[in-house]
């Protein structure tokens, strides 16, 4: 997007993601499945997901069979680490994961990239999903200068 529309190369990398129809990619993922978050291509909202490192073996083993059996149907990329962010959840500052959605407006003047954003927040302790669809919630992010 950010060679597309502002004509400039990015200066932070895309997560890397594996297209598990290509079989090399399907063959890295299986040997390293613990370290992978493996999603469904035709699902969204943190449904159709593996978690690879606390996901039961008997789960993987049935994301196993389901790659092989229709392997276009999914896509793997590493598990990363997110931020956390002090939480205010029943009456006690708590630490929770978060990740950030930046906002571009397209208007007459061109581009522009909104300061702040949209902060998708893991409710749930310990969890790395931040899925408003999966409990989790959003905080406001502010720039302030």
């Amino acid at each position: 997007m950010i060679r597309y529309y502002l004509n400039e190369e990015p200066i932070l990398h895309n997560v890397p993601t594996y297209q598990l129809s290509d079989l090399d990619s399907k063959k890295y993922v299986f040997e390293n499945i613990q370290k992978m978050v493996v999603k469904r291509t035709n699902e969204s909202g943190g449904y159709g997901m593996l978690m690879g490192n606390s996901d039961s073996d008997e789960e993987i083993k049935n994301f196993k069979n389901a790659i092989n059996a229709e392997p276009r149907n999914f896509i793997a990329q590493p598990i990363i680490s997110l931020s956390s962010t002090p939480c205010y959840i029943n009456g006690v500052l708590q630490p929770r994961r978060v990740d950030l959605r930046p906002f571009a407006l397209y208007g007459p003047d061109g581009i522009n990239i909104v300061r702040g954003g949209l902060t998708r927040v893991a409710l749930k302790e310990g969890s790395m999903v931040v899925n408003s669809s999966q409990g989790g919630g959003s905080k406001d992010t502010w720039v302030l200068a």
